[in-house]
């Protein structure tokens, strides 16, 4: 019975010092800004909603390359009727978003997840190289 103004500073320590990160942010009164990522001029939508694209976007595109690579889907169907041309590298990065630095990293920075190093090799940004890519693969159209 005596101890019980021991534990319950005890406690008060340990909660102060569990929560001390909070407190400090709560103190600091700063937050992190979300990356502002714009569509280029001319473009008005995305592929999908941006709801689905900051959750998922990831697995649209392991859809894309399994449809491409295995089956043989080279185009995309929008969720408002729009056809877009499976390719990273000339519809997302081409048309839309410009720049793996300004957008792609630019999230990833944010939110501290690795860039997936896939397209350190299958991302080409000079558009010679994936016309030419494009056009050598037998049976495909540019």
């Amino acid at each position: 019975m005596r101890d019980r103004f021991l534990i319950f500073c005890g406690l008060f320590v340990f909660l102060a010092i569990f929560t001390c990160p909070i407190w400090h942010g709560i103190a600091a009164s700063t937050s992190t800004a979300e990356p502002e990522l714009h569509l280029p001029d001319g473009q008005k939508t995305c592929v999908a909603p941006i709801s689905y694209m900051r959750s998922a976007h990831m697995q649209l595109l392991i859809d894309w390359r399994r449809g491409d690579v295995r089956e043989h889907r080279l185009f995309y169907t929008a969720y408002d009727g729009t056809r877009y041309k499976v390719n990273l590298t000339n519809t997302c990065l081409g048309q839309c978003h410009g720049s793996k630095q300004k957008f792609c990293d630019n999230c990833h920075n944010y939110v501290a997840i690795p860039t997936p190093s896939c397209w350190d090799c299958h991302q080409d940004v000079s558009s010679r190289a994936v016309t030419t890519a494009t056009a050598a693969v037998p049976g495909r159209m540019p």
